[in-house]
């Protein structure tokens, strides 16, 4: 069975007209998730994760700084990019709630894969720094739950979307239990990324792509780097941060995919996950701001996963 986390919450971020990190992508998202192909589905909504969750990925210093930023009304920027309103708190901490709630069920046996449709976005919150739309670091302090609330030897954190993961790539940098493979244009925001970058125990594999390169050469990379090294790494489960914004319709980067580069990804990782962690599997949503490329992206991503949760 394949598990859809919702969050609501989500909806509450409000960011300035304009923004490309808007509630308009999380909309967009539910309407796909709620096509007729989709209801077998078995959803939950996502839960707040607790303050010793954030713990995991970030020190107290952070997490006291985000929640003193939450204004009583208005917006208030934490960087050119990023902003807090009202409802900014239970979104994001939400969306971690929501990993770590996938992550349970997964491991649990009561889901074979998950996907999180969450905003705003994590995998650019570093330990001590919000930016680029996130205010914490989702799917490394998911990896961090998982390998130390249910133990797990190795877990893979897969990021393809479009800016590389800096925060995630910070988070675990320490960490030998992790492996990050991250797939991105550059060069692009965030600067990072660099395939120099290897990590304090060399678990760490960026994968750069020139801007305006098509799915071919993403094939290609993973096929020659990723794939092997995932394999040689024998998670005992992978997660995927989903970024939908390498779609060539895409406002913000250069990278041409299709949204079958986007399923072929996902086949391929689920292929892995098949081989070496019993299909055990969960995304989450990061980038991708067409709302079309987004929708349909995300429509074949959960379509891929639905076929092996079945």
């Amino acid at each position: 069975m394949t598990l859809i986390v919702e969050n609501p919450a989500g909806l509450d971020h409000l960011t300035p007209a304009g923004h490309p990190e808007c509630v308009a992508r999380l909309a967009a998202v539910t309407q796909a998730l709620a096509a007729p192909e989709f209801a077998d589905l078995d959803r939950r909504t996502a839960p707040l994760a607790d303050e010793a969750s954030l713990l995991l990925g970030h020190p107290q210093s952070h997490i006291d700084s985000v929640r003193a930023a939450i204004p009583q009304a208005g917006r208030t920027a934490l960087d050119p990019d990023t902003w807090a309103t009202p409802g900014s708190w239970d979104a994001a901490v939400a969306g971690v709630g929501g990993c770590l709630a996938a992550v349970d069920a997964v491991l649990a046996g009561r889901a074979t894969n998950a996907f999180v449709a969450t905003r705003p976005p994590g995998h650019h919150a570093e330990r001590d720094r919000a930016m680029g739309f996130c205010l914490f670091s989702t799917i490394a302090i998911a990896a961090r739950h998982a390998l130390t609330v249910h133990g797990l030897s190795r877990v893979a954190v897969v990021d393809f979307d479009v800016h590389h993961g800096n925060g995630t790539q910070d988070v675990l940098w320490d960490e030998p239990r992790a492996l990050f493979i991250s797939s991105h244009q550059s060069p692009l925001y965030p600067g990072t990324g660099a395939a120099s970058e290897r990590g304090g125990s060399n678990n760490v594999l960026n994968l750069p792509l020139a801007p305006g390169s098509d799915g071919a050469a993403m094939r290609r990379a993973y096929q020659a780097q990723g794939f092997d090294r995932l394999r040689a790494f024998q998670p005992d489960l992978i997660l995927i941060s989903a970024g939908f914004d390498a779609h060539a319709d895409d406002p913000l980067a250069n990278l041409m995919w299709t949204t079958e580069d986007f399923a072929w990804i996902t086949r391929e990782l689920c292929d892995i996950a098949d081989e070496l962690c019993g299909g055990r599997v969960v995304s989450t949503l990061e980038g991708g701001y067409d709302l079309p490329a987004l929708a349909a992206s995300v429509a074949v991503h959960v379509t891929e996963l639905k076929e092996r949760g079945a």
